[in-house]
This record gives structure tokens, sequence and C-alpha cells, in this order.
């Protein structure tokens, strides 16, 4: 069979695709159509209740809960970070300097010019956090101060995250409301872990395999 030469199936199959590229660009440059938020928000429950939600989720996503009050907020991380044997902790250059002043072993400010891999000869991290979600267990870092760059919570095996309980709202969208959307936001629900073909759970696979949470209740 004689094709001539820009004809033929293959020149139709371009124009279909060609074609399929302008109507792409054409809705591209259309204006913006407003999306209609109407998503449930205002949910509250009693510090009781949202505490024990939080825990509960928390547990069952394998990490480990410790509560405190504020004035104990030392005393309690020391505690932690010795039953996890940690000698070399990272902090994040805004952390508030007293919740380790208990802590009797090195504490590295960290620096944007640490290169990443430096942080995984560090024993742990402890960091702040922005704010949580009860229903779901979830942390929120948004990279402020107190927190940190997000290298410094994911490269190091064990992550310390003081939350207070003045910070956990009762659902995902209560939450998301008191973020600043131009902030880098980080959600860790438990420790890191995937599961391979047959549904064996690895943890640590991208992030820290141990999340201790130590939740202030009187802020």
């Amino acid at each position: 069979m004689t094709t001539t030469p820009g004809t033929g199936t293959g020149t139709d199959a371009r124009t279909a695709v060609l074609g399929r590229v302008r109507d792409a660009l054409a809705l591209a440059t259309k204006p913006d159509v407003p999306v209609e938020r109407t998503y449930r928000t205002g949910r509250t429950l009693p510090d009781a209740e949202r505490l024990e939600l939080f825990v509960d989720r928390l547990v069952d996503y394998k990490a480990t809960v410790v509560t405190c009050t504020a004035d104990t907020t030392a005393l309690t991380l020391a505690r932690v970070l010795a039953e996890r044997g940690v000698r070399t902790v990272g902090v994040p250059v805004g952390l508030d300097p007293s919740w380790l002043g208990a802590f009797d072993g090195t504490v590295r400010e960290d620096a944007a010019d640490v290169p990443a891999p430096r942080l995984d000869a560090l024993d742990g991290v402890v960091t702040a956090s922005a704010v949580s979600c009860a229903e779901t267990g979830t942390i929120f870092l948004d990279g402020s101060p107190g927190q940190g760059r997000r290298a410094l919570s994911l490269v190091p095996d064990l992550h310390v995250c003081v939350v207070d309980l003045s910070t956990v709202e009762a659902g995902v969208p209560e939450a998301l409301a008191r973020l600043v959307p131009e902030r880098p936001t980080t959600m860790i629900s438990g420790p890191s872990a995937t599961s391979d073909i047959e549904l064996e759970r690895v943890e640590g696979v991208h992030g820290p395999r141990t999340l201790d949470v130590v939740i202030r209740t009187d802020v």
C-alpha cells in the first residue's frame, strides 16, 4: 500500500493530539471559577474529650504519648529523652530553651547550612508544633522558629514533638483554618511507615521510626 507523505493515520493522530492540547490551553486561560467552600467548620469538644480522642488516635498510629503541665515540660522531656537513650539532640533555633533545661546531654541548634545527611548523626530531635487535629491524630508543623525546617523533623530517627492542648482542634477544617497557607506544612500522623505488597508494615522509611508526643495540658 502506498501512502502519500503527510497523510494517513499518523497525521490523523498528530492532529488529534494537537487539538487536545489547544483545547486544554484554551480551558487554562479561562477566568477562575469561584468554588464554593462549604466545609463543616466550628466543631468543638471539651478539653478532656479532645485530649482523649487525640491520644487515642496517636496511640493507634503507634506513637508514644506523654502528658505534662507547662511547669513540668523540662523534666518530662528529660525523662523521655533519657528513656530513648538520647545523648545528642537537635533543636530548631526558635525552640524555647527552658524546655531542655533538665536535659544533661548535648543540644545542637539546627541551621540552614547544615547538610541534611548530617542530621542523621543526631540521636533525636525535639520540636514544637503549630496545630493538631484530634479526629485524625495529625500534627501540623509549619516551619515556624520553634519547629524548624522540614529536614530536621524527617531525617533523625526519633522525633519528640511538643503539643499544647490549646492548639488541638476537633477536626481537619478547624485545624487547617489555623494555618497560614503560605507557610510550608508538614503533616505527621504517627511514625513514618509504609507497607509492602504483602501488607507488612515497615516503619522509618520516609521519616522518623519513632514519634514521641508530649502534650502540655494546662496552657
